[in-house]
């Protein structure tokens, strides 16, 4: 079996909101190419892990092994200009990025994305989906080892979701790590290698999905059902 190469690490991490405790010593590790989905319910803390594994917010306890700048973030709302193009748009944050050279960055984002026959199209105009190949790209557009994606899915319908996870899953196929939050069970199921189970800012399960259908006995039921059960066996 292929050892990964750990290019994440995050150890006891713990955020406090006033008396409010977000992250409780939460811990987590990924390798090369590998997929890991963050899930948990409402108010777990999912976004706010994976905004200081961005460096978006700094955590009060705890270490991260990456600095930010390897690290692509996509947060949940793009942060998109509607009436200029796609292009423009990656001219734009590839200059704000201060890659070396904006205009063979943006060439290599359109050829990853598939963008290209959209590339003089306002954003205003494309479809969910495509949107938010835009999105993506834009935090590709530093080459990060790791990418961090929240909900990456939402608001699109099941095509236009299949062809966003295509994507996904072949930028891991060349080696981007990615770490995705997800209220959409199957998705972690279906393509994620390690889950991280978030319950009330606490790490609760670290391991594959079937390990997860495995520790709560529901092998063979559907998944979405074994993850609620594991909460519900753990009080949550």
């Amino acid at each position: 079996m292929e050892t990964l190469t750990t290019t994440l690490a995050a150890r006891d991490l713990v955020k406090r909101y006033g008396e409010r405790l977000a992250l409780r010593g939460v811990s987590l590790s990924a390798g090369r190419g590998e997929l890991v989905a963050v899930i948990g319910p409402n108010g777990a803390g999912k976004t706010t892990l994976l905004s200081i594994l961005a460096g978006i917010q700094r955590p009060d306890e705890g270490m991260i092994s990456v600095e930010p700048e390897r690290i692509g973030w996509v947060p949940q709302q793009a942060s998109l200009y509607g009436k200029l193009t796609v292009e423009e748009n990656l001219m734009l944050f590839a200059r704000l990025e201060r890659t070396p050279d904006p205009k063979a960055t943006v060439e290599r984002m359109l050829e990853l994305t598939d963008l290209r026959n959209r590339s003089g199209d306002q954003v205003g105009t494309l479809s969910g989906g495509n949107r938010q190949r835009v999105n993506i790209a834009i935090g590709l557009l530093a080459r990060p080892e790791v990418l961090l994606l929240d909900e990456p899915s939402t608001g699109l319908d099941p095509r236009q979701r299949e062809r966003l996870w295509e994507f996904i899953l072949r930028l891991a196929g060349e080696g981007t790590t990615v770490v995705y939050a997800t209220h959409h069970i199957p998705e972690a199921d279906r393509y994620a290698d390690q889950l991280i189970v978030l319950a009330d800012g606490e790490r609760v399960f670290d391991g594959s999905p079937r390990e997860l259908e495995q520790a709560t006995g529901t092998t063979g039921l559907d998944f979405e059902q074994a993850f609620v059960e594991y909460l519900r066996q753990r009080g949550h």
